[in-house]
């Protein structure tokens, strides 16, 4: 079992610094999201099990709560975008609804890049933050 763990750990270890995968981490812990994030293209993207517009109003108190300035949303059916800064780091959220799964619970799927080049790091914490913010409303 142990070897078997280590050689895993060293395929996907090479592979990983090899950048031949796409960054797929993290959990979503039991706060309705999917459970896995997806880092491509300096955009963090998971999925949520809420209806738009609770995830829109919860990116929204995410901005608010982390003190966000020159907000800029565009707000669709279906879908949207919200720009502004956080300590003076420019953040895009992307938010889609993508319909309903087989149980019948809305899904919608939040995207977050923050810089112009994207941080991994600071993805995540605006998704925990985001993801805390759903659970409490």
């Amino acid at each position: 079992m142990k070897r078997t763990f280590f050689t895993l750990f060293l395929l996907i270890g090479g592979m990983a610094l090899a950048g031949c995968v796409p960054l797929v981490a993290g959990t979503a812990a039991g706060v309705g999201g999917s459970g896995t994030y997806l880092y491509m293209q300096g955009e963090l993207k998971t999925d949520y099990y809420y209806p738009f517009d609770k995830v829109w109003a919860a990116c929204e108190k995410t901005i608010a709560d982390m003190r966000g300035y020159d907000v800029e949303p565009n707000k669709d059916v279906g879908q949207g975008k919200i720009d502004a800064m956080i300590e003076d780091e420019k953040v895009h959220f992307s938010i889609k609804y993508k319909g309903k799964d087989v149980a019948g619970k809305d899904i919608t799927t939040v995207g977050v890049r923050v810089g112009l080049m994207g941080n991994e790091l600071s993805c995540k914490l605006v998704h925990d933050k985001l993801a805390e913010n759903l659970i409490r409303n």
